[in-house]
């Protein structure tokens, strides 16, 4: 099993979880989060000042998926994320060696 971990634009959230049910991956997690990359933040106006953001809001989705559905869910988080600007955001694929349903305490280790 993968965990791929996916930060993204809050404005691309819609599109990357239309992407991933598009392509039969329903089950996700949904984190605010703030954040910043090689860009360091960015310069607004506002009220005739510039103001620096050091830290930008993004979004984090994180899924649990089998290994040969892990380039299928990173295609897709591509596909929802792209907008050819900085700050489209990164993927992450970690290994998970096993889960556990709590309910019914079933573990999966694939």
């Amino acid at each position: 099993m993968q965990l791929i971990k996916a930060i993204v634009k809050p404005e691309r959230l819609d599109a990357v979880k239309a992407a991933l049910e598009e392509a039969g991956f329903f089950g996700m997690t949904i984190t605010e989060v703030q954040g910043r990359g090689e860009q360091k933040g960015i310069s607004l106006q506002y009220r005739g000042g510039t103001i620096e953001v050091d830290l930008i809001p993004k979004v984090e989705i994180e899924l649990v998926v089998s290994d040969k559905d892990a380039d299928a869910v990173i295609e897709s988080v591509k596909k929802g994320a792209y907008t050819g600007k900085i700050g489209d955001g990164r993927i992450f694929v970690m290994p998970v060696s096993k889960s556990i349903k709590i309910r019914t305490n079933e573990v999966i280790t694939e």
